[in-house]
């Protein structure tokens, strides 16, 4: 358009129409054609300070008597210029003139062909350039100059040619006092090369002050590109260069390749340098654009503005004023579209066609909807003060950062909202699209509320607060790696440690090093033993994992659990706050646990149980022990391959005296009980506490005593306060036998 427009019509107006109008106006008058007569061989000039200006020439001159018309056939002028630095030719076969309208008539074609002769002032007059260079050929028939309103048309075909483009229109008026020229339809224009360029247009108008190119309904082909105004309009330079170009009324810009792109605006301007170097362009007004392909994107904006750099190749983009982008997932595995909302959105390019980064101005937020099946519905929304995003060698985004004040908010259809925080945000996309993870640093925040109909936390507890210095999020997996500080508090929960992973789609947590958890907001449970007062319980461990649908977390790695003065101690724990259970296990290692027992004066001595297992529901008030247990007293010792200790209800009536007080035990397999002096075995063991009694079945029992020997019989009772042993059996009544108990 540059080319063609601005040298090619430009230039026919600027140089041809005065020549041309004042070559056909002298020539009558030169001729003497107030009087009739007809001369063959004609041949005038003009010159000025020994310089010609311009020279006519004919093969015939004729005035006619009626009208005082005059014709000129054959003709051929060339203009040379008051400073010699043209050579321009205007020739025709048949011109009229007719000095009572003042018309001038070119009947048949006429050709103008406009030339610059730098050399033209230093040579000889008259002289012909040495060198053809850069001339401007047109071509036109039915010319009508009328000399008195100083007005010039045609309604035939104008054809021009330069080396760089050629063209054509249909009609042409010129006013010569207004310096308007118009071509009245059918404008089109060719340049050359090898990507040629189309320019199509209804009509258009050129004027001298100010320089101005104006042309209605354009269209402009490129290979692969077209564009389309209502009007454009080009301001040009004292040389004719193109200095700003005004395009108005619907504007269109298409690229047709296999990633296309489309803009559409009601305005766009173009700002160029010497050499039609663009400088800046802009599209305003509403800017809507789209583009197709693998990364599908439309957008729009109130204004988009472009820079160039040296060979017109674009440097920057700069959508401001509402910007709105959305980018479709295509066919990626990874479905997932982005919408991107700023104030300001600035890209840099690299070679005029990479994307090097894009930076946003002001608030801004991009919002990332999911396709899958899985995740159908999720929308997650980042806001940040300002966004920088950097590009990867195929143009797609490769990490965006946000700072400060990086918020996340994930939104799931009928699920409470998730909300991030934090001072930075870094967003890293994977080579062929898609979020590979979410980085935030500086006072990281997770906050999810409870749901409506309580779903969210365990029984119904309040929603889930995480704190940590950095968290990392990958939604592969959905996992958020919290490390810094971490700590996360759930109804009444609250969990540290070095590291913790929060999944954010089942809830389920887990935690390494150094493990703390505090359970509190614990209500007393009057007919509950170890776990039974308000006070809060506390684990350490080395790792734990929550589930939390269940509320069931496992501690592993030298566990230790308590409430008050209970405590239970092993390789791994299960603790169930919803049921007050606790499962333990010792997995090599002893699960050890500590309980009191109250003699009738009243003394509180601690009965110490220990084995490779424990399972306990507060409830029922039983510790289940198993794999060799081991209960030690003060002094007495029991072995059995599973113990039952069954404790007194009322924990938190007690709780200032110590341990859950014992109240019974019952043992089965492999029992041995040792005493000072006294050993007694069986297969199962039922001790009240009570009255320190022991009844033993099963083996059939047997006590051995130092003194008195060994006693068996079907059942064997005995006291842990005195030498009374009570003997049953099926064939005998019950005896009563002493034995000597040491003190």
């Amino acid at each position: 358009m540059a080319i063609a427009l601005i040298v090619v019509v430009a230039g026919f107006y600027f140089y041809a129409r005065y020549r041309v109008r004042s070559a056909i106006r002298e020539a009558p008058k030169k001729l003497g054609v107030e009087v009739q007569q007809s001369t063959e061989g004609f041949s005038l000039s003009k010159s000025e300070g020994g310089r010609t200006l311009f020279t006519i020439k004919a093969s015939k001159a004729v005035q006619y008597k009626q009208g005082g018309r005059a014709a000129l056939k054959d003709v051929n002028i060339v203009i040379y210029g008051r400073k010699a630095n043209r050579f321009d030719q205007i020739y025709g076969s048949d011109f009229e003139y007719d000095p009572q309208t003042g018309e001038v008539r070119a009947n048949g074609d006429v050709h103008i062909d406009l030339e610059g002769n730098a050399d033209g002032p230093t040579a000889p007059d008259q002289a012909q350039p040495q060198e053809l260079k850069n001339p401007i050929h047109l071509k036109t028939s039915g010319l009508v100059f009328n000399q008195k309103t100083g007005f010039a048309q045609t309604n035939e075909a104008i054809e021009f040619r330069v080396p760089q483009a050629s063209g054509s229109a249909v009609g042409a008026t010129y006013d010569s006092k207004a310096n308007l020229l118009t071509l009245k339809s059918n404008v089109n224009i060719v340049t050359a090369g090898d990507k040629p360029t189309k320019v199509n247009a209804a009509r258009g108008t050129i004027t001298k002050e100010p320089r101005e190119i104006t042309l209605e309904s354009v269209k402009v082909q490129q290979a692969g590109r077209d564009i389309e105004a209502n009007r454009v309009t080009m301001l040009l330079r004292p040389t004719n260069e193109l200095d700003h170009l005004t395009a108005l009324g619907d504007v269109r810009l298409r690229d047709t390749g296999p990633n296309g792109m489309s803009v559409r605006s009601p305005r766009a301007d173009m700002n160029l340098e010497a050499k039609n170097q663009l400088r800046s362009a802009s599209f305003s007004g509403g800017v809507q654009f789209e583009a197709t392909g693998e990364d599908a994107m439309n957008g729009t904006a109130g204004k988009v503005m472009l820079s160039f750099g040296g060979g017109n190749r674009l440097q920057k983009v700069v959508a401001t004023e509402n910007v709105h982008l959305t980018q479709q997932p295509g066919k990626r595995k990874q479905a997932q579209t982005a919408e991107i909302q700023a104030h300001t959105v600035t890209l840099l390019l690299k070679n005029g066609k990479l994307f090097e980064s894009a930076e946003t101005d002001g608030p801004a937020q991009i919002a990332l909807v999911s396709q899958g099946p899985q995740h159908s519905g999720e929308r997650s929304v980042i806001t940040a003060g300002k966004f920088v995003a950097d590009f990867d060698a195929r143009n797609r985004l490769s990490e965006i950062r946000g700072e400060p004040n990086a918020k996340v908010v994930a939104s799931t259809p009928g699920q409470p909202d998730k909300t991030t925080k934090s001072r930075t945000m870094g967003v890293q996309f994977g080579p062929t699209g898609g979020i590979t993870s979410i980085v935030q640093h500086g006072n990281f925040e997770y906050r999810e509320p409870q749901a409506a109909d309580g779903a969210t936390g365990p029984a119904g507890a309040g929603g889930r607060l995480a704190t940590a210095e950095t968290a990392r999020y990958v939604p592969g997996d959905e996992i958020f790696l919290l490390t810094g500080s971490p700590r996360v508090s759930e109804g009444g929960m609250a969990l540290s440690a070095n590291r913790i992973r929060i999944n954010r789609r089942t809830g389920d947590a887990s935690a390494e090093g150094e493990v703390k958890t505090t359970y509190s907001e614990i209500k007393e449970q009057p007919n509950g033993a170890m776990l039974a007062t308000a006070d809060p319980v506390h684990v350490t461990a080395k790792s734990v994992t929550v589930n939390r649908r269940t509320g069931v977390a496992r501690y592993t790695g030298g566990a230790r659990l308590w409430q008050g003065p209970n405590i239970v101690e092993a390789a791994t724990i299960e603790f169930d706050r919803n049921q007050r259970s606790i499962v333990a296990l010792g997995d090599g290692a002893p699960v050890s646990t500590v309980f009191a027992q109250a003699d009738k004066s009243g003394r509180v001595t601690p009965i110490t149980v220990t084995g490779t297992k424990l399972a306990y529901v507060d409830a029922q008030r039983r510790a289940r022990y198993s794999g060799r247990v081991l209960v030690k007293g003060a002094d007495i010792t029991v072995m059995a391959d599973h113990v039952d200790v069954v404790l007194h209800a009322g924990g938190g009536a007690r709780k200032a005296s110590g341990p859950s007080q014992l109240d019974q035990i019952v043992a089965e397999g492999n029992i041995v009980i040792q005493q000072t002096v006294r050993r007694a075995t069986g297969e199962k063991l039922v001790y009240t506490a009570a009255d320190g009694r022991f009844v033993l079945s099963g083996g059939p029992p047997s006590i051995s005593d130092a003194e008195r020997g060994v006693i068996r019989g079907d059942s064997l009772t005995f006291y842990s306060r005195d030498d009374r042993v009570l003997v049953e059996s099926k064939d005998s009544s019950r005896t009563v036998t002493r034995t000597r108990v040491s003190r």
